[in-house]
This record gives C-alpha cells, structure tokens and sequence, in this order.
C-alpha cells in the first residue's frame, strides 16, 4: 500500500504521508526560498513556528526550551547593544543581524498548534506524531545524527514527555537513496555500531550486507560500499519497540529526482528543503 502522496499549493508539489494524520508536510525544492515561517501558512497559518540550526548533532530540543533559549539570546544582545551605545554615545543599531537559533537537529512540539521544522538536503528528514497525545516532533537525521542515535533520542524525549512507543508513527522522508549513497566503510561501520553493537568494522559490513533488507550494499570500489540512512534509522525504531507498520519511508531519492529535490551530494549546492508537522 502506498502512504505517501503529491499534494500542490499553488501549483507547487510537496508530499504527505497517509500515516501522520496531523497536518504536515515534506516540500520540495520548488519553494525555495521560501522558509518554515511562510510555509506554515500551507499547513496551519494560526501555528506558531519552531526550528532550530542543524549541526549533525543527537540534541534534540522542546519548543518551549527553543523560545526560552531565543528569548535569552535576545535579551543578551538587546543588554549588549545598550551597553556599547551608551558607552559609544549613540543609539543601537536598527538592523542588526539575526537572533541566533539554538543549536539542535530535533524538536518537539510541547503544546497544541506548535508547527515544528527540520530542512535537508540528501540527510534524512522525520515527522514524528503521536496518535493519542497530538503531539509531534521534526527531526534531522543525517548519517553523523543517525550514528549518534537522534530518532531513539527523540522517541526517548517524547516517552518522557508522555507518549507511548505503540502511539507513535513516524514518517522518513525524501533522502538519498541507498542504492546511490557511496561512502568509506569507516563511515559505514561509524554508522552501523548504532544498530549491531561492537563488531570488528569487516564482520560488522559483512553483518549488515547479510540482513533482512540490508542497510549495506556492495560498492565498485574495494573500500567503499552504499549506505541507507533512512533503513538504519528504521532498525534502530524497530529495535526501541516500534513495529514496521509504525514507519513509513518515502520511495524518493533526492539525488535521483533533480526536478524535485535539492542534493547536496549531486550539486554541491547549500539550498535546502523544509519538512515540517503542526501539533493537535
């Protein structure tokens, strides 16, 4: 059964998957440059926007402690300019730069209406939702995240919070596919510790290329081989306690589909899409 579906907004596609029910979406690169505080007008224009900078970290934020750490910032910086201007007897700066956004790759919504945001470029993007609670969760999962564990981190978060494992669903969105994605087998083993324990890196490649739909495949070149992010980051749900029927992954490859995905590795270019999910 396919989950996942085209939508447009004026004439644009994005993507939605049947097992979120909350109002979401994965855009595509033809709303560059468009950002999460206009695009939230797609999906519920009342919802107040949450994101945060992506360092391919596992730090996953609530949205709250998002607007506390942008409140506190903006409270330094308004301190700091008062002080340098009555120090330099001029009033502050009109425009000044941007508020610096906390340091994170995940968030999660803490009330009703909280649109939360995750953007990518080949990594994987998730939309997390809870069924019973409402609430949901917009997550970064590139192969330095997923090594670190930040969907288990995120699910964690959110069971802390009140969620049940057997009420979520998550959603992986478009990434690179396995079958393109080259990489070193350090990498790969970095990767493939967080679902198969201590392995020497040869039996840990030669462990995961021999697994149910493997998250390893053969490569050309003797010390290379192909990684699937988005199976990794399912193997490691699984083994939380989701059941396959809980996780969707979208059959796209941002690599492969230039008309509608931005890829980092395929163009070298830093333009981005935002995948984003509104609490109930």
């Amino acid at each position: 059964m396919n989950l996942w579906t085209w939508k447009t907004w004026k004439d644009r596609p994005y993507l939605v998957c049947s097992l979120i029910s909350q109002p979401h979406g994965f855009f595509t690169s033809h709303f560059y440059p468009q950002t999460p505080e206009s695009l939230v007008s797609v999906l519920a224009p009342s919802a107040q926007v949450y994101r945060v900078k992506q360092v391919h970290s596992a730090d996953v934020l609530m949205a709250d402690e998002v607007a506390r750490q942008i409140a506190g910032e903006i409270a330094s910086e308004n301190a700091r300019e008062s002080e340098n201007a009555i120090a330099a007897s001029h009033p502050p700066l009109a425009n000044k730069a941007p508020t610096p956004l906390p340091l994170a790759d995940g968030v999660i919504s803490d009330r009703p209406q909280q649109s939360v945001w995750a953007c990518s470029a080949d990594c994987t993007p998730a939309l997390i939702s809870d069924v019973v609670t409402g609430q949901v969760a917009a997550v970064h999962a590139g192969w330095r995240g997923t090594a670190q564990k930040i969907l288990p981190a995120t699910v964690s978060r959110l069971v802390a919070a009140g969620s049940e494992i057997q009420n979520l669903r998550v959603a992986l969105g478009p990434a690179i596919d396995g079958q393109v994605y080259q990489v070193g087998k350090d990498v790969a083993a970095e990767v493939g510790l967080s679902v198969a324990g201590h392995l020497s890196e040869t039996a840990l490649i030669d462990h995961l290329m021999s697994v149910e739909s493997p998250p390893l495949l053969a490569d050309d070149h003797a010390e290379r081989v192909r990684l699937d992010v988005r199976r990794i980051n399912q193997m490691q749900l699984e083994q939380m306690g989701l059941a396959s029927a809980q996780i969707a992954i979208a059959p796209h490859c941002t690599y492969q589909d230039p008309d509608n995905f931005f890829s980092y590795r395929r163009t070298q270019e830093k333009k981005v899409q935002w995948s984003g999910i509104v609490s109930r």
